[in-house]
């Protein structure tokens, strides 16, 4: 198991790794909805290879056989990993090459709060709120505990979909 959850995690990670780093030099023009669109398509298309791992998993590690349980946990690991690979990446973009996204991002949700008419209590809200979270994003561990989590409920549920589709309780025999 280790060698297909390591394999497929690390493509995995691979994939959303390099997608980051290809958007990084185009962040301003491609704005904040853009690439939140980017973002969980990337995550969806990396979630693909849990689905793959899953099932290569049974066809080449365990006989053609899969519990919905063990197809879990194989999909489980390989998100693990890719996760991993992904909030790597996050740090080194974010404190290398985005240094005030943060202030970008916090521009955009105050904007954002006044063209869809919010009262001056609530953008004052959101302002403060968002310096808040600016103050924790400064911190290394927390920045990266939370761009690990990002990509864990798609990934969860594609794990959860995949391991109920594959799973097999015995090898087909050929007539």
């Amino acid at each position: 198991m280790k060698k297909t959850v390591l394999t497929f995690g690390l493509i995995s990670g691979a994939i959303s790794a390099v997608m980051m780093l290809a958007t990084v030099p185009f962040v301003d023009k491609i704005g904040f909805e853009k690439g939140e669109i980017i973002g969980y398509t990337t995550f969806v298309l990396t979630g693909l290879l849990i689905f793959f791992g899953i099932r290569s998993y049974r066809e080449n590690v365990s006989g053609g056989r899969l519990t919905f349980w063990r197809g879990v946990a194989v999909g489980i690991l390989i998100l693990v990993i890719s996760s991993l690979c992904y909030a790597v990446t996050w740090e080194i973009a974010y404190f290398k090459f985005m240094p005030d996204f943060m202030d970008k991002y916090i521009a955009h949700m105050i904007e954002k709060a006044k063209a869809s008419g919010a009262s001056q209590e609530i953008i004052d809200k959101k302002t403060r709120e968002a310096q808040q979270f600016k103050e924790m994003y400064k911190n290394p561990a927390i920045n990266a505990a939370l761009a690990f989590a990002e990509p864990i409920p798609v990934g969860l549920g594609i794990t959860l979909l995949s391991a109920a589709v594959l799973r097999r309780k015995a090898a087909r025999q050929a007539a």
